[in-house]
Order: C-alpha cells, then sequence, then structure tokens
C-alpha cells in the first residue's frame, strides 16, 4: 500500500435523505483536513443507495454533481446492506476503504484516528461505541450478540455490529459478502490472517428517521453466526463437522445393535430363557436409525469435501502476506 494512502469512503444507506446533506458536508471537512495533513493522498465518498423511496437519490445526485470526489450508486430494490457494501467495495480502487452508516450517529471527525491505526500495522479497524445513543432494548441484544460472536470465533470485539470500520483493500480479494453476512468482516478476515483491532468511537444520537432493524435482526443474526463458524472453522475441511456427527451417530446405532443382537444369541442360548424379541425393543429402532443417520451424514460430508475442492481449484490456499524479489527473477 502506497503512504499515503488513497481512501474509498463507502456508505450504504436507505431512506436517509434528511442526513445526506450534512454527513456529505462533515465528511469533506474530515477528508480535506486528512489530505492537507498528508495522511490522505486523494479521497473518494461513495454513497450506495439501497432501494431508497424517500428521495434519497435525488440528493445523492446533486452532491455528485457538485462535487467531484463524489458518486453514487443506486441499486435497483433494496438487497441488503451486505449487498449494498458489496457493490461499493467493488467499485472501490483505493489503498483503504472506510464504512460508515448514513445516520449521522458516525462522526467522520474519527477518520484520522483510524488511518493512525492502518498506518501502525492494522489491516482491519473496526469502531467500538462504548458509550451508546440508543434505547436499552437494542443495546442488551447487541451486548449479547457480540459477547456471543467473541466467544464463539476467537475475534473478540465489543462491537460487532459497529458499521464504522476501516480495511485495507486488498481483504476483499479474499474476503466475499453476501446474505447478512457485512457485521462479519473482521472474523472472516481475522481466518484469513488479516489483522484486526479495535477503537472506541464516539457515537451520536440519531437526529433523523428510526433504526431499520428490528426484532428480526436477532434472529437473522443467530443463524449468521452458526454460519461464520462453520466458514471460519470448517470451510477447508467440512467433513470434520459432518463426517464427527456422523461417526457419532454410526458408533451408536452399531455398538447399540451389536449389543441387542449379543442378547438376542445369548437367550437363545440360555435352556429354559425367555428369549428376546428385538421387533418389541424400541431401542432397536432408535439403532436403526442412527446407523443410517450417521450413514447419511458420512457421505454428506464427503460430497462438501468434494465440493470444496472444486470451487477452491482456482483459489489460493492461504493468504499471502509478502514475498521477497530478487533482481533478475519474475
Amino acid at each position: 500500500m502506497s503512504f499515503p494512502p488513497t481512501i474509498t469512503v463507502v456508505i450504504p444507506l436507505l431512506n436517509e435523505q434528511p442526513a445526506l446533506q450534512p454527513l456529505h458536508q462533515r465528511l469533506l471537512a474530515a477528508l480535506g483536513d486528512c489530505q492537507l495533513q498528508g495522511t490522505v493522498a486523494s479521497y473518494r465518498i461513495l454513497f450506495v443507495d439501497d432501494g431508497s423511496t424517500d428521495g434519497s437519490w435525488e440528493a445523492i445526485r446533486r452532491l455528485a454533481a457538485d462535487n467531484p470526489a463524489t458518486d453514487g450508486i443506486r441499486l435497483r430494490r433494496n438487497f441488503g446492506k451486505a449487498a449494498a457494501l458489496a457493490t461499493g467495495f467493488d467499485a472501490a480502487h483505493s489503498d483503504l476503504v472506510m464504512t460508515l452508516d448514513a445516520d449521522l450517529q458516525d462522526d467522520p471527525q474519527e477518520i484520522p484516528r483510524f488511518l493512525e491505526q492502518i498506518a501502525d500495522g492494522a489491516d482491519v479497524v473496526s469502531g467500538w461505541k462504548k458509550v451508546r445513543n440508543d434505547p436499552w432494548h437494542k443495546t442488551l441484544p447487541s451486548a449479547i450478540f457480540n459477547r456471543m460472536v467473541s466467544r464463539l470465533t476467537g475475534v473478540v470485539l465489543h462491537d460487532h455490529n459497529c458499521g464504522f470500520k476501516a480495511y485495507r483493500r486488498e481483504i476483499f480479494d479474499e474476503v466475499k459478502l453476501y446474505g447478512e453476512l457485512h457485521r462479519f468482516v473482521p472474523v472472516l478476515a481475522a481466518a484469513r490472517g488479516w489483522r484486526v483491532r479495535e477503537l472506541v468511537v464516539e457515537h451520536h444520537a440519531r437526529p433523523y428517521g428510526s433504526s431499520k432493524y428490528g426484532v428480526s435482526r436477532l434472529i437473522k443474526g443467530f443463524l449468521d453466526l452458526l454460519t461464520i463458524y462453520f466458514l471460519t472453522a470448517f470451510a477447508q475441511r467440512p467433513l470434520h463437522l459432518i463426517g464427527s456427527v456422523g461417526l457419532a451417530c454410526f458408533s451408536f446405532g452399531g455398538l447399540g445393535l451389536v449389543y441387542l443382537t449379543s442378547r438376542w444369541i445369548w437367550t437363545r442360548l440360555v435352556p429354559g430363557g425367555d428369549p428376546l424379541h428385538l421387533h418389541e425393543k424400541a431401542i432397536f429402532y432408535y439403532c436403526i436409525t442412527a446407523v443410517l443417520l450417521g450413514a447419511q451424514f458420512l457421505t454428506a460430508g464427503l460430497l462438501a469435501e468434494l465440493i470444496t475442492s472444486i470451487a477452491r481449484r482456482d483459489r489460493p490456499p492461504a493468504s499471502i502476506a509478502e514475498v521477497t524479489r530478487r533482481e533478475g527473477r519474475p
């Protein structure tokens, strides 16, 4: 990465028309100061309109017409924040990419502090809204969710949901977003060996509109967490997870059938004994079901390994940080 770096600020938004003009002014002031101080070579502000219906796109067009460093992308409908961010990342060709929300709760004056962390060796800098200006029914579930993510993934952050982040752009050559995985980019990057840090940022109360997220976000977030755990721990070895479950079921069912078979034989060898009738024992059917499930899980694991092998045929097996070069060698 060149120093001073170029930077693209990607701002996904949905129906935030009243906040766009003041946000744009604050961004211009903060980024202009960075350029004057020599910490940024050039900058670009990129608004990604995720299907707004309140006049946000018209406001973005006016801002882009008045300022050559401002651009906008309008999606045909509401595809979700992850899709909007991925669109912005694909359009960014700078050294660094920053993201922040368009609701004026993130302060652009914090940008130089993110740049300092990147210059100090960080690859991803995630904001931490240590003091939040949100109601308890948002902060409490968020705190529980953040603790679960940190515990399960090993990437300890206090605020995985914070949209105020800075990245080296090369990260998105390896980390691809889909669904609602945008909040897990630091986790996905850390799984590839990129260095992740956290930075305490100021959080303001929302001056316009209301939050676009409801209770359903908690359910989706938990399901996404399961996805992330699988992707980071078993993406390159799915048989280790699926096969382990299969072996456990197969072993339980197999041992149960061996035990029942031994009893069936023994009760018929002992004179005057009461013969065991397997079809009268519920455990007999449980054991058969366990064996069949185990065989299915093992088959699914092998198929997953085959699919993974084909999918990763053209991808590098690891993330390369640096390579030595000698004169006369390619």
